[in-house]
């Protein structure tokens, strides 16, 4: 459009067609991204949590909010199950396989 001397105001419509375009991409791939790796850490939470673990409740929380996680609120899940992975790593340390 640049080289064919088009109007300014059709140039700028294009690239905001554009933006808005990449935008949507951004978001899709963030929001499958962020929402692959809640899942992951969810079904790892799940398995090192023997039940008594003290993080139960709140991994089954977050378990029954995923599919209605709006992107935001993805990524603050994704902080907090990795807050909750660590303390199940301390607690699994702790906690031989054998006193379980």
């Amino acid at each position: 459009m640049l080289d064919e001397d088009k109007d300014p105001e059709q140039i700028l419509v294009q690239f905001k067609a554009a933006q808005k375009g990449l935008d949507k991409a951004r978001y899709l791939l963030l929001d499958e991204v962020y929402r692959k790796t809640l899942a992951i850490r969810i079904v790892n939470a799940v398995d090192e949590c023997p039940g008594n673990c003290g993080n139960e409740d709140r991994i089954e929380l977050i378990k029954k909010q995923f599919p209605n996680l709006q992107l935001d609120e993805l990524s603050e899940k994704l902080s907090e199950m990795k807050e909750i992975e660590e303390r199940l790593s301390r607690y699994n340390a702790e906690n031989p396989a054998s006193e379980k």
